[in-house]
């Protein structure tokens, strides 16, 4: 199974883009994605760019995927 993480487009460089995904920055590719800009999110696979997404969708994946992360309480 693969995974793609929504993460911000901090700033751009041709084809390449800083990332920010909860104060962890990555290069990436945006090849993928023309036309993105700064402060757009986009699904980010392998350190590439494959769709650009709202902002309201990026940040209830990241919300989701931070509570599947956190430990569950048992009752």
């Amino acid at each position: 199974m693969c995974l793609a993480l929504p993460v911000k487009i901090i700033s751009i460089d041709g084809d390449h883009a800083e990332t920010e995904i909860a104060g962890v920055r990555r290069a990436a590719s945006i090849a993928l994605t023309p036309g993105v800009k700064v402060g757009d999110y986009v699904l980010l696979h392998t350190g590439y760019a494959i769709a650009v997404i709202d902002e309201t969708e990026a940040q209830e994946t990241l919300r989701i995927l931070e509570e599947l992360a956190s430990p569950s309480e048992v009752h």
